[in-house]
């Protein structure tokens, strides 16, 4: 009987602790889980890489910059009806062609669109990535943060999975039909 009194006893302790302990930290909020995953990030097929032609023919001597997304990352946060709110980092493997061997900087444009899986854009900016080349280097792996984005919900049981974040490059007609064919031209885009 002593035992078991003493069971009780400590039973009750260890779930007082715990709410105690709760209750001292504050949780919260922060203790609760988010209604659903969050939103799928990724670079669009289509736009993922960028090739530039200089010049007429589509030749290697006729590069000039060149870019890839290596990763798209993205963690979230949502409770009760509260919007999606969150963190994108993007990381980019960039070239320099035979072309503009002699050149040290470059502008790349990418956007960022927060879309209704499968049906709409909600949102959609586009960014300036402004590089610098290190002299004697062609390629450089930069990594680009986009803060505190926010995806309203229709309710509190609207789930990320129901959105998408999209990244690519802003690119020419030409640039897009590049792509789609499958051609490429690397110009050891990375340092992986």
């Amino acid at each position: 009987m002593k035992k078991l009194i003493t069971f009780a006893l400590l039973g009750a302790l260890a779930v007082t602790g715990c709410r105690s302990t709760q209750e001292a930290l504050e949780i919260g909020e922060a203790g609760e889980r988010n209604a659903g995953p969050c939103p799928r990030a990724f670079a669009l097929f289509d736009a993922s890489r960028i090739v530039e032609i200089r010049g007429a023919e589509e030749k290697y001597d006729n590069v000039g910059f060149t870019g890839e997304i290596a990763a798209v990352r993205s963690l979230c946060r949502y409770v009760g009806d509260n919007p999606i709110t969150g963190d994108v980092d993007i990381t980019f493997d960039l070239g320099r062609g035979p072309a503009v061997a002699g050149q040290s900087e470059a502008v790349y444009q990418y956007f960022v669109a927060i879309t209704r899986k499968n049906v709409a854009v909600i949102d959609k900016q586009t960014f300036p990535l402004q590089v610098s080349f290190p002299y004697g280097q062609d390629r450089v792996r930069i990594t680009k943060s986009i803060e505190d984005f926010s995806i309203a919900r229709a309710s509190d049981t609207t789930s990320g999975e129901n959105f998408e974040i999209v990244v690519g490059f802003e690119l020419t007609p030409s640039q897009r039909a590049f792509n789609r064919e499958g051609r490429r031209f690397r110009v050891n885009a990375g340092q992986g």
